[in-house]
């Protein structure tokens, strides 16, 4: 695969934005006027601005503005400020990063690269620069491959390259129960969570062993980067490869009236910049930065201490539900000792101890555990800057697959786990939790903005009292202060893309909210590191949709309104409903476009194609 990574190599991971105390002010006071705003807005909209004439309709809207209320709400309180971890010189032994205890000897290292069906070649490239790590003191570094494929060809290049390979007999807990077993069999202070095609830089020791100078800090995370996402092709070089050096000139004049055009860059929207330099890292002052899972750091002790206390909680609560169901069937007020000690020792027996807790999100389930042992007081850092570097999804299967494990996950915990009623937590913690589950149920809102502009199109009813100017006082002052709240709190970090594509993500967050619902569980489905090919028309059919009726409800209400012919349209409800669905329809077309997204062919590639069509025209 190093043909792949060659044209790759160059590119270096953006800086973190730096912290700017005025701008941060200056969010604070955007985003209070804007909470404030909304709230008087929603007692309007409640109050005095419902279509009693047309509650089918008024209701569900004002329903979904409540909820990306709270959503905003949540997401203020992420972005509210920015308080990095202070960087420390890296630990020399290791009793400069425990309590009480007079060991003298270097800090030891496991770096785990779990892998299934991953192809050998790939976690080859990752294997040799984590060999290339760097420590300014003795250290004891130890690389291990876990591979729940059981393959001959990964236990051979781990022998090859001087490493250790782990396996195993089942693949139970998949992901979690494959760290579990590396777990019992190796010794790290710390352990370095990788995923096949993570390739750590040789600074990651360096730059992050120094936070655990706190013998608080149970794991740091540190921030992913797709180093091979497509970085798009200009309009001119596109349409000259497509149809011939004329429709370049063509593309060249539509940039200079319109500004750079660039085609696939991009097309599903992975770079994780917003999450980890703005949302991630501002949960540090709450101590609610949680556990990625890929370039990840944990401390060995915390996770078993946790695991340990889980495993008795777990144990204390099965027995008692037992119980409880005991009594209920012969009405006795309490359960003999001997069939209490007995069932005790059965749940013992039957329950697994999981240091990485068996479920589809176990990096986040692990990241609960910690933070709400109450009595250790766990800590986590965000660390601000790239350390490793991996693949991104390449085609919309892949990113479908990977999205719908990740929202599915989150769902399943705060229906099943909910952190909200966790003890041990802070009430910070619980809102910083809260902000990343109520976005993962945003499907709900999300279908009913879709479809209301769609509605009022073809109907002609409106959602609110009158589109007049009492309505465009209440509401525009909202929304304006709200984009340049969400301006200025995301400074540096191109934000639009992210808002359209979480739009266009409703199919897959309201599949993976439905499953939850239904009891199901989430599966554990590897992620493919090579793209899949051809196109994926079947998992945008619900966006082309939405798109399709949108574009012909748009010029039928507009039509009826200038023709007078049909319809009861006001001008302002137009344009309103108007900005908003077109919107709508740019957020539904990205996702439509990257189902059909190809790569920009290689030199190579594009020569043997030339080459081709040559011969075929010869008739060679």
């Amino acid at each position: 695969m190093d043909f792949y990574f060659k044209k790759f190599e160059h590119r270096k991971p953006p800086e973190p934005v730096p912290h700017s105390h005025s701008r941060e002010l200056m969010y604070q006071y955007l985003a209070t006027c804007n909470l404030t705003l909304g709230i008087w807005y929603l007692w309007w909209r409640w109050s005095f601005a419902l279509n009693y004439d047309a509650l089918w309709f008024s209701l569900p809207l004002a329903f979904a503005e409540s909820c990306a209320f709270i959503g905003s709400l949540l997401f203020t309180f992420n972005l509210w400020k920015t308080k990095d971890e202070p960087k420390r010189e890296p630990p020399h032994k290791i009793k400069e990063c425990v309590l009480d205890t007079e060991e003298d000897r270097p800090i030891s290292v496991d770096v785990f690269f779990p892998s299934y069906d991953e192809e050998p070649e790939l976690v080859k490239l990752s294997i040799l620069d984590a060999q290339k790590v760097t420590y300014p003191y003795d250290i004891d570094i130890n690389i291990f491959i876990l591979d729940d494929g059981k393959r001959e060809t990964m236990a051979e290049l781990a022998k090859e390259m001087n490493i250790g390979y782990i396996t195993r007999e089942g693949n139970t807990g998949f992901k979690a129960g494959n760290l579990r077993n590396a777990m019992e069999q190796t010794y790290g202070d710390f352990v370095v969570i990788c995923d096949a095609d993570t390739r750590p830089f040789s600074t990651i020791l360096e730059h992050t062993l120094g936070y655990f100078r706190d013998p608080d800090v149970a794991w740091v995370q540190t921030p992913q980067w797709f180093f091979d996402i497509p970085e798009g092709e200009r309009l001119p070089a596109f349409l000259t490869r497509k149809f011939g050096s004329f429709s370049g000139k063509i593309g060249r004049g539509i940039e200079k009236f319109y500004g750079p055009v660039t085609l696939g860059d991009d097309p599903f929207v992975n770079d994780p910049q917003m999450f980890y330099d703005v949302i991630q890292r501002r949960r540090n002052w709450a101590n609610a930065s949680f556990c990625c899972g890929a370039g990840s750091i944990h401390r060995r002790e915390a996770v078993m201490e946790a695991a340990l206390r889980s495993y008795s909680e777990q144990i204390v609560k099965e027995q008692s539900e037992i119980e409880k169901q005991i009594r209920k069937m012969t009405k006795e007020k309490s359960v003999d000792k001997d069939v209490s000690d007995n069932l005790k020792q059965e749940i013992f027996i039957d329950t697994e101890f999981t240091p990485y807790k068996f479920h589809v999100s176990e990096d986040l389930y692990t990241s609960l555990v910690l933070h709400s042992d109450s009595e250790r007081n766990w800590r986590s850092v965000m660390h601000p800057e790239v350390e490793s570097k991996m693949l991104s999804p390449q085609d919309l299967q892949t990113w479908t697959v990977q999205r719908f494990k990740y929202s599915g996950g989150s769902i399943d915990i705060f229906m099943n786990d909910n952190p909200l009623f966790r003890k041990g937590m802070s009430l910070k913690q619980k809102l910083m939790y809260g902000a990343s589950f109520w976005s993962n149920l945003s499907a709900v809102w999300n279908i009913i903005f879709l479809l209301c502009p769609i509605v009022y199109f073809l109907t002609s009813i409106a959602p609110v009292s009158a589109y007049d100017v009492t309505f465009y006082m209440h509401f525009l002052p909202f929304v304006l202060t709200a984009e340049l709240a969400m301006m200025v709190g995301t400074w540096g970090v191109a934000g639009y893309k992210g808002k359209t594509n979480f739009l266009s993500f409703f199919p897959v967050n309201f599949k993976a909210l439905w499953t939850v619902l239904r009891g199901k569980k989430i599966s554990f489905p590897t992620t493919p590191k090579e793209r899949q090919n051809g196109t994926f028309f079947k998992l945008v059919i619900p966006q082309m949709a939405v798109f399709g009726l949108s574009l012909f409800s748009l010029i039928y209400a507009w039509t009826g309104y200038s023709t007078g012919t049909y319809g009861s349209y006001s001008f302002g409800g137009l344009v309103l409903n108007t900005f908003w669905i077109i919107n709508n329809m740019m957020a539904m077309w990205g996702m439509i476009a990257s189902a059909f997204w190809n790569p920009k062919p290689s030199d190579d590639e594009q020569q043997e194609s030339e080459q081709g069509k040559e011969e075929v025209e010869y008739g060679i």
